[in-house]
């Protein structure tokens, strides 16, 4: 992550709030797992649970930002809660033609063999807020204005889905209201009108100090069902919010206010809940300021794994630095996307050539880590997609630390760009049981290489087809071939595949 900066207003009612916040870093300081997200700030986590993976759909906040300036959303992967994959920005306010700003936000739902994503966006002719909906065949996208027009509009914001036992969906959203809809079966449409759910203080808390909004209700509502009740949880009382939440016998109520799920903590003024079951756990996602530079309008998101009491309620849940446990462990033997990451400093992503996203802007001393990695009885060989336009630099290969047993280095040449790729291979020495890896970027001056994916082999999976984990790039299907067999370089890759994204300069 570069160095940022940023100020804090207020959103809703617009509570101006002055706070400077300028964090610096020592390079090649191991950060904490909390946030997730390290390589951008995001905001408004979504999560969903398919085909054994976690997708996360989050809300990109700009750098140096002094408002919600938003104007993409993006998405990440995982299986196991840790290590999160980049799949880049599958949709985008452009996305809607009739839309003009503000990639507020939403939540991804899957139904019907699609995936359907519910965004808040201003709305050009009327200048509101408004409901759309991206409609895409793969979780990771791209994603598609599935209606050509608002689903509905009333000026407010932060829409969630809930598709209940019987097959009917329902739509919620609001600020400084609750709204809901019946969606029909095609997910694009809905029966009837919107319809406001009562906000009272027995359902929803009791705000003091504000005539005009007497319940705690704010924002960001995340509704979902369990054990036959069904749960609102909600972003409380602007500004600072906390989470609450709320659960009624139905799915339109009547709702009982329940109490605290996440207190008023972290840097950032605003938060937004997400909760799933995954893998035999439960997992509550939220935001923070907690990333160098962040704060109100420099968000990032986070996950708290938790346990239900025995009565259903929600305990307290608190930010911590240290996330959600590991889900099993990484396999190291199959190809690994580069943007698959615990953990990490100093760099970024960007749309790769050759599909999906890369590491770029890698300069001397940065690193990322890889949680969990299960080595086994041990790895002989360590090969990397690599493309530099400069003279290139080294991958060092460290265990359980930036400055850890080095198991293996790699030279990266000079290719003659930052899309033309070659693959390197190197000896690796050391590395067996499971350990945290870290991939440690050495050499000059400026940025050295950038990075698209990398595999180990063992004594006995030596060679062999690199495109063994095609599913974790695309969400779907896989790639096509990118690489060939293992050997010590094999040149070419993205020529074929159109032009090179452009090539930005962000400061550190």
């Amino acid at each position: 992550m570069k160095l940022r900066f940023e100020v804090l207003p207020g959103r809703g009612a617009l509570v101006i709030m002055a706070l400077l916040c300028l964090v610096t870093m020592i390079p090649g300081t191991a950060r904490a797992d909390n946030p997730i997200v390290q390589t951008i700030y995001t905001a408004d986590p979504a999560p969903l649970v398919h085909n054994g993976r976690v997708y996360l759909y989050t809300g990109h906040d700009e750098d140096g930002s002094t408002y919600f300036t938003m104007k993409e959303w993006r998405v990440w992967s995982s299986a196991d809660m840790v290590n999160w994959t980049d799949h880049g920005s599958p949709m985008k306010v452009a996305t809607f033609s009739w839309a003009s700003a503000d990639a507020w936000a939403g939540q991804a739902v899957y139904r019907n063999g699609k995936f359907y994503w519910y965004v808040p966006v201003k709305d050009r002719a009327s200048g509101q807020m408004a409901i759309g909906v991206g409609v895409s065949n793969s979780p990771t996208g791209p994603f598609t204005d599935a209606i050509g027009r608002p689903l509905v509009r009333n000026g407010e914001i932060d829409p969630t889905v809930f598709i209940d036992d019987n097959g009917q969906a329902y739509l919620y959203w609001g600020n400084p209201n609750l709204w809901y809809v019946r969606l029909n079966p095609d997910m694009i449409s809905y029966s009837g009108s919107p319809t406001q759910i009562p906000l009272t203080t027995a359902g929803f808390g009791t705000r003091t100090g504000n005539t005009s909004r007497p319940t705690l209700y704010e924002e960001g509502p995340w509704v979902y069902k369990r054990n036959g009740l069904y749960y609102n949880v909600f972003a409380a009382k602007c500004c600072s919010e906390f989470i609450g939440y709320s659960t009624a016998p139905g799915p339109t109520g009547p709702w009982t206010y329940r109490g605290t799920v996440m207190p008023t903590q972290g840097s950032s003024f605003t938060n937004h809940p997400g909760i799933i079951d995954f893998n035999g756990g439960s997992y509550f996602f939220y935001h923070n300021g907690a990333l160098p530079g962040g704060g109100g309008f420099t968000r990032s998101v986070a996950v708290e794994k938790f346990t239900y009491n025995a009565d259903g309620t929600i305990p307290t849940i608190n930010m911590t630095t240290t996330g959600a446990p590991q889900v099993g462990t990484l396999n190291p033997y199959v190809r690994q996307e580069a943007e698959t990451i615990a953990g990490e400093s100093g760099v970024e992503t960007e749309p790769s050539s050759e599909g999906g996203m890369n590491v770029g802007w890698i300069e001397n001393g940065d690193h990322i880590k890889v949680k969990g990695v299960a080595f086994g009885s041990g790895a002989t060989s360590f090969t990397a997609r690599v493309a530099s336009a400069t003279s290139g630099g080294r991958i060092e290969l460290h265990l359980d630390g930036v400055n850890g047993t080095l198991v293996g280095t790699c030279t990266v040449p000079g290719t003659g760009g930052w899309q033309t790729w070659t693959t390197v291979t190197c000896p690796v020495n050391g590395a067996t049981g499971t350990h945290d890896l870290y991939f440690k970027y050495t050499g000059g001056s400026g940025n050295l290489f950038n990075v698209n994916w990398w595999q180990f082999t063992g004594g006995t999976a030596a060679g062999g087809n690199l495109l063994t984990n095609g599913d974790m790039e695309s969400g779907t299907t896989g790639w096509g071939a990118s690489g060939g067999a293992l050997s010590s370089v094999t040149g070419g890759g993205g020529a074929a595949q159109g032009p090179a994204p452009a090539r930005t300069s962000i400061p550190r």
